[in-house]
């Protein structure tokens, strides 16, 4: 595949994906065309036996995006009263035990329990677990949402 070719199928969802996680449109299209230029510079090393080419194309765009906040991060105070991932994970577990968790989690559909098990147990990214369990990255996703809707739900009632 050239990157013409990859240039014309993929550059209307690396933009729409990278300006859902960018605050200017400017810096999006920037970042973006940052994008494919790292994409045509590595197109010797794609290996497609190690993954699909959107995937590759994903996770280099994922990254991209990693880096652009590494560099713009903002040189402010964080907001004190923002809660960390520890301290809500930290709460979750204070307030509703293991066993409870564990039921809800039996009460799954299979499938999106083991979405839910490679996610968080296992620290696989989405991008990983939609190759593992042959879904679309899409499906993968909303999946991924509709068991965490569900887990909320029973841990309420």
């Amino acid at each position: 595949m050239n990157i013409e070719l990859i240039y014309a199928q993929y550059r209307g969802k690396v933009l729409s994906y990278i300006r859902s996680r960018v605050g200017s449109f400017a810096d999006a299209e920037d970042l973006c065309e940052d994008v494919f230029e790292k994409i045509q510079n590595k197109l010797g090393e794609y290996d497609e036996s190690k993954a699909k080419i959107s995937t590759w194309i994903y996770t280099i765009t994922h990254n991209s995006v990693i880096d652009y906040y590494r560099r713009t991060r903002p040189s402010g105070e964080l907001d004190e009263n923002m809660a960390s991932e520890d301290e809500v994970s930290d709460n979750l577990l204070s307030t509703e035990t293991l066993s409870e968790l564990a039921q809800a989690l039996k009460k799954l559909p299979q499938q999106m329990r083991d979405i839910i098990v490679l996610r968080y147990y296992d620290g696989k990214p989405l991008t990983e677990i939609s190759e593992i369990m042959g879904l679309s990255y899409g499906a993968t996703k909303l999946r991924h949402a509709s068991a965490l809707q569900m887990l909320k739900e029973q841990m309420r009632s």
